[in-house]
């Protein structure tokens, strides 16, 4: 499978990396018409409101509205693709749900914490960076994951959502998922 990571910023070359480590291509997405060519889509970390700019100048922002292509959202990914943010309004409206932005504090209170992620691993290392985290989830969104009481993964269908950066370290098994569990499967019903 091919699977595309949006390279507007954010860790692109690590995510590919966790692509290519699942058996899979991936590609760097830097032109709208590339989306026609992928079978799925990870939107990757970085500062949300840089990656919204920068998406609406290369038009992103309508194309991937109307996509049907499976999403993974990692961190400002995760934000770009929910419903609601808290005090803004949503961006692609892909996950039915409501995030807090920079949640868990700035830069300085980063951390890293195990997860145990429902359908993943029990052991999966999660990497916070002035990460937001999923205030709430309407009725068809499956939370996968939280920290203390905040929820920090979710699939909602085709989407899947997390509040930390598991580009970040050597384990790709939450990227291994989205393309087994999500884009397989989405490209099974296509045919």
């Amino acid at each position: 499978m091919k699977i595309g990571v949006l390279a507007l910023q954010g860790a692109v070359r690590e995510h590919i990396r966790h692509i290519e480590l699942s058996g899979h291509e991936g590609v760097a997405i830097k032109r709208v018409e590339q989306l026609e060519d992928i079978d799925g889509l990870i939107l990757p970390g970085g500062e949300s409101t840089t990656l919204r700019r920068l998406m609406n100048l290369y038009g992103f922002k309508d194309a991937l509205q109307q996509s049907s292509l499976p999403m993974f959202g990692t961190c400002a990914g995760l934000i770009v693709l929910a419903k609601d943010i808290v005090g803004e309004e949503g961006y692609l409206n892909k996950l039915d749900i409501t995030v807090q932005r920079n949640s868990f504090g700035r830069q300085v209170d980063s951390f890293e914490s195990e997860l145990d992620i429902k359908g993943i691993a029990e052991d999966i290392e999660g990497v916070f960076i002035r990460a937001p985290h999923i205030e709430s989830v309407r009725d068809n969104v499956d939370v996968l994951s939280t920290v203390g009481d905040k929820i920090v993964a979710v699939q909602e269908g085709k989407y899947l959502g997390v509040s930390f950066h598991p580009e970040l370290t050597d384990d790709y098994r939450v990227t291994n998922y989205f393309i087994e569990n999500i884009v397989r499967p989405a490209i099974t019903e296509k045919v």
